[in-house]
This record gives C-alpha cells, sequence and structure tokens, in this order.
C-alpha cells in the first residue's frame, strides 16, 4: 500500500461560521445559541484536509477571495500541508461562507451556503492546473464549484490515462451527461440520491435500486453514504454491499460526507478495493462526528492507524 499517494482536489473552499443551538429555528424566530467558532470549510477544501491528514500528498484548484478569510484559508492549507500552487484569487468578490447551525441534542445540522470566489473558477484556470491533474492519482471534484469546472478537470484526466475520477454531487444539482460519464465513482449522500433519481431512499431495496439507476447514466461505481446507517456500494459486474457503520454519540455531523470522500480518495489511489476504501472511509468518518466542527474534527493519520493498519 502506498501510504503517500497523490490526490489532486479541484473544488470549494468556505470560512465555515458555526453556531450550537438547543435546537433549529422556525422562520421569523430569533433563537439563543450556546456556542459560536469560526473554522475553514468548503467542500472541497474538507477532502483535500481529510486526504492530507492522513498522508497523501495533496494538490488543491480551488479560488478565494482577497480578503481576510482567504488570506487565513491560505495559510491554513499550508499548515495542513496542502500545495496551494493552484490555490487562486478573485480580487472582485470575497471568499466563499458557509453559515450553520448544530442542533446539540443530536448533532445534526442546517447550513446555508455564500459561494462568492468559488463561483468563479472557471474551465480556464482548471486548464491552467492540468499539471496537477494529470500528475494525480485520483481526482476529486463536488458541486460548490461551477460544474464546467468540474466537466473540464475530469477531462483532462481522462484525456492523461487512467486516473479514476470521484464526484460528489453536492449540494445536488443538476448533472450533466457528460460529467456522468467522464465519472469513475459518484459519492452521493442518500438525500442527494433521492434529488439524484426521484424517489425515496430509505432503506437498503431503495439504496440499491438507486445506485444501479445512477450507474445507468454513467458512473461504473456508485456509493451512497447513508449516515449512521453506513454506506451502499455498487459496482459494475459485482453484487452491492452494505457497509454498517459503528454506533456512536454523535457530536457534530458536520463535515462527516466529507470525510468520508477524502478518506476514500486517500485509500483508493493507496491501492486499496472499492469497498475496502469504503469500510475505512466510513470508520474514519465516523471517528470525524466524535468531535466539533468540521476540519477541525477530523482526525489525523495517528490516529487512525488501527483502521489503516487493517
Amino acid at each position: 500500500m502506498n501510504d503517500s499517494p497523490k490526490i489532486c482536489v479541484v473544488g470549494s473552499s468556505n470560512i465555515d461560521l458555526v453556531a450550537r443551538t438547543p435546537r433549529m429555528p422556525v422562520f421569523g424566530e430569533t433563537l439563543h445559541g450556546h456556542t459560536f467558532h469560526i473554522g475553514f470549510g468548503g467542500k472541497g477544501a474538507n477532502q483535500a484536509v481529510m486526504a492530507a491528514r492522513l498522508g497523501g500528498q495533496v494538490s488543491m484548484v480551488t479560488k478565494l477571495g482577497r480578503d481576510t478569510f482567504g488570506q487565513d484559508t491560505l495559510a491554513n492549507y499550508r499548515e495542513q500541508g496542502i500545495n496551494t500552487t493552484h490555490v487562486l484569487f478573485d480580487d472582485h468578490v470575497a471568499s466563499g461562507v458557509a453559515l450553520i447551525l448544530v442542533q446539540e441534542r443530536n448533532g445534526q445540522n442546517a447550513i446555508v451556503i455564500a459561494n462568492g470566489a468559488n463561483e468563479t473558477l472557471s474551465p480556464e484556470d482548471i486548464q491552467a492546473a492540468s499539471a496537477a491533474i494529470t500528475s494525480a492519482q485520483v481526482l476529486v471534484c463536488q458541486l460548490e464549484v461551477p460544474l464546467a469546472a468540474s466537466v473540464e478537470a475530469f477531462r483532462i484526466a481522462k484525456a492523461a490515462g487512467n486516473i479514476p475520477t470521484i464526484f460528489n454531487p453536492a449540494p445536488v444539482g443538476e448533472l450533466s451527461a457528460e460529467v456522468l460519464a467522464l465519472t469513475d465513482v459518484l459519492v452521493p449522500n442518500e438525500v442527494e440520491a433521492e434529488m439524484l433519481v426521484g424517489f425515496k431512499v430509505d432503506n437498503n431495496d431503495a439504496a440499491t435500486k438507486a445506485a444501479r439507476n445512477l450507474q445507468q447514466r454513467g458512473p461504473k461505481t456508485v456509493i451512497i453514504t447513508l449516515g449512521s446507517r453506513g454506506a451502499l456500494v455498487a459496482e459494475t459486474g459485482h453484487d452491492p454491499q452494505f457497509i454498517p457503520a459503528q454506533k456512536v454519540d454523535a457530536v457534530d455531523t458536520t463535515g462527516a460526507g466529507d470525510s468520508f470522500v477524502g478518506s476514500f480518495a486517500y485509500l483508493i489511489a493507496s491501492g486499496r478495493s472499492v469497498v475496502d476504501a469504503a469500510r475505512g472511509a466510513s470508520a474514519i468518518a465516523t471517528r470525524s462526528v466524535l468531535k466539533a466542527g468540521t476540519q477541525m474534527s477530523f482526525p489525523w493519520r495517528k490516529d487512525v492507524l488501527d483502521i489503516l493498519d487493517a
């Protein structure tokens, strides 16, 4: 197993503004929160940090605003050991932010994102970063930057040869036939899967049906993360496999899906099979919900050696 694989993440960078509340407010209500903190986030950033913390050589392709949040985000990438050659700045648009409410009794969350500079990441920016993509052993994209940027990244990866492409369709939106055709591994959560297939994914049979439906649109492999229930892995030519999650008392589920995707990318790039990588990623993501925050809750390699060595 390669303990230091090369991973390229094309995606978003946000600053998380997080308040913990006794419950979610209703429209028109002002509710007292108990704690507040500012953290680093964005689905792309989270996935990159998770992969880097496990020991991956990670290159990030993203765009920030020329503001305090942007400068702090750049510094955080460098502190995490992430290659920032293609961390770009927009002089006219603010950095992205995420407003996050976390319900104290069960760790569930609600999130509003203002994409800011993430929306200006262009296919031309991706072309300029082609060396980071073609030198990687796996490429990861999401939907918090323009779909055209992700499509261009996947085109470059496919033209370069056998670079696995992982697509996390979040926040969920309309997916083009081209991006699905270029995707090797599609990783939605159950809510995103429901919105993509148009029916409820609330049991194992429905999850299997949804995965097969999505596979017919292009991806060879579909992994549906099911929260506390674990994950479903559907590979072409194989029976679907359910990977149960360890039962824990979650403190904060924010970022758990990104922890899964970043860990999965690292493990695939390291040489693991899809099922083994999904099993390890599920276990690592479970560790992340035991602490508050997003990136700050992600474990480091030394904290999950028992999982990595399994």
